[in-house]
């Protein structure tokens, strides 16, 4: 079975909705909402429509299709420039040690600040694959397609991009961490929160939640222990991302305490070794295994395929070419898988 990365649009409507009811909470990017993937939807468009090149406030979103059905079994989403609309808050853990000379002892204490440091940069996120598509590297298809996006629309894009990493969720769907620091501020369960956010943005963060440092001694124990960890669900994410050139630099999600991590975009691995270079022969049998993307803004494709780079050339295999609607004397972008 074959499948390819494309621009999203109007008729994506309801498998993105059925595919939100899957994600169990505490994925704001992918509400089970109708009107909300709607504006995301309408704001897609308008950042796939626009032909200038600088950068501004936008959001794609990218779906993973099923050539054969043309069924939508995947979705990714691509942030251009965060914190313009509203703040963008973290928290960020940081240390401050202290010293007596009566007592001749030294307190080092952990800190959690709430800053608005990550504001511009770009962000890739909304990540959801259908469970029965979990094999086959489709994962991998629909996260580093975007960083070939990216690459092919440069100029769209901040100089420093984040991830964001859904935190621990414990079985009855809340989070520790919600329920040790913003719990007791709003009267909300983290469900309810995580909701209205997705919804709403978080401006009533920025109205209520306390803006002194946290000291995390003053944190229970299970919400100390997630601080900066990954959902069991996101560690193989986390590992991509690494892969990358991503970094974990104590900026945690002030929801629910997930690790957002933080890269220059141009040392992206994926973005920094692809290759521009015009298709010679679309027929190639064997060759090295890449990923292969074509087309501007609402044209683009990506799919798995074969390559081999020649003199300023590059020959893909049959199906990748059919896949992306491609052949000799068109241009593509490719990185190793």
């Amino acid at each position: 079975m074959s499948f390819v990365i494309r621009a999203a649009n109007q008729g994506d409507l309801q498998p993105l909705y059925e595919m939100a009811k899957l994600t169990g909470g505490g994925f704001t990017n992918l509400p089970a909402d109708r009107p909300s993937l709607q504006a995301k939807l309408d704001r897609s468009a308008q950042a796939f429509s626009r032909g200038g090149s600088e950068l501004a406030d936008e959001l794609f979103v990218l779906v993973l299709e099923n050539a054969e059905g043309r069924e939508v079994r995947g979705t990714s989403q691509l942030f251009t420039q965060v914190g313009q609309s509203w703040p963008f808050y973290s928290y960020r853990l940081t240390t401050l040690t202290q010293h007596s000379r009566e007592l001749e002892r030294s307190m080092r204490a952990e800190m959690l600040s709430l800053v608005t440091d990550l504001e511009g940069s770009s962000e890739v996120g909304g990540l959801f694959l259908h469970p029965s598509e979990r094999a086959g590297g489709l994962g991998m298809l629909l996260a580093r397609s975007r960083y070939l996006f990216i690459a092919m629309h440069r100029a769209r894009f901040g100089d420093r991009i984040l991830a964001e990493l859904r935190g621990i969720i414990d079985e009855r769907g809340g989070s520790p961490f919600w329920d040790a620091i913003g719990g007791r501020f709003f009267g909300m369960s983290f469900q309810e929160a995580d909701y209205f956010n997705a919804i709403h943005g978080n401006q009533f963060i920025a109205d209520l939640m306390p803006k002194h440092p946290v000291y995390t001694a003053m944190l229970s124990e299970s919400a100390r222990g997630v601080i900066g960890l990954p959902h069991p669900t996101g560690r193989a994410a986390m590992r991509m991302l690494e892969n990358e050139g991503f970094s974990y630099d104590g900026y945690v999600d002030i929801f629910d305490g997930g690790p957002t991590m933080v890269a220059r975009t141009d040392a992206v691995a994926s973005i920094r070794d692809a290759v521009r270079a015009q298709v010679v022969d679309d027929a190639l049998d064997k060759g090295e295994k890449a990923l292969i993307a074509t087309g501007t803004l609402a044209d683009f494709r990506c799919c798995y395929g074969a390559r081999r780079l020649d003199d300023g050339g590059i020959a893909i295999d049959a199906r990748a070419a059919d896949l992306l609607k491609v052949g000799p004397g068109d241009e593509v972008w490719s990185v190793a898988r």
